[in-house]
């Protein structure tokens, strides 16, 4: 077996597909691989420490460094920005550890044009009435925030072949041990 080498592997799909359990399972039995601390314009919650849970940013100072380019990907949600810099994803990968990004559709793709050798993973649901049954049973979703999730979630799938590798989360036991082989297998390429 070859030496393993750092990589940035990038996770998204649709809300309801399961990437957040997923990604949370795999770091549990994973453990090396690294985390990015995110920055956010919202106020820190109790608790919450600059720098270790969240950089902590003025709009000012975020709007500064979306122009200055240091971020890979950003996004509004909600009244508050978030965001990954791209000095969080080369401190990690010089470590030599392996990093996950959990992100939406539209920053996966815009991580691969600044990490080229970035390894795009797209998680989607068996079907669009698995992930209406998922979105439903989380008991949050308005008729029409339903909707939208499963239109915006239709747009998504159709982007999915832009990725390196697509797992289907049907059981998430197996899905799991997928998505481990698929990261084992990129450290070795």
């Amino acid at each position: 077996m070859g030496r393993s080498e750092s990589k940035l592997f990038v996770i998204s799909g649709p809300s309801g597909a399961g990437k957040g359990t997923l990604v949370a399972r795999v770091r549990e039995q994973v453990p090396n691989l690294g985390l990015t601390v995110s920055a956010t314009t919202r106020s820190p919650r109790a608790g919450e420490v600059d720098g270790v849970n969240y950089y902590f940013l003025t709009d000012e100072e975020f709007t500064a460094r979306v122009e200055a380019g240091e971020f890979i990907e950003w996004a509004q949600v909600h009244d508050h920005r978030y965001g990954t810099l791209a000095s969080e994803v080369e401190r990690n990968l010089a470590t030599g550890q392996s990093l996950i990004l959990e992100i939406d559709v539209q920053g996966a793709l815009a991580v691969k044009e600044r990490f080229p050798d970035a390894v795009l993973i797209f998680i989607e649901p068996p079907s669009l009435e698995v992930l209406r049954d998922r979105l439903l049973g989380r008991g949050s979703e308005t008729p029409e925030s339903l909707e939208l999730r499963l239109h915006t979630a239709e747009g998504e799938m159709r982007l999915r072949d832009r990725y390196d590798e697509v797992l289907v989360n049907d059981d998430l036991d197996r899905a799991t041990e997928e998505l481990i082989a698929v990261l084992h297998r990129h450290e070795r390429n």
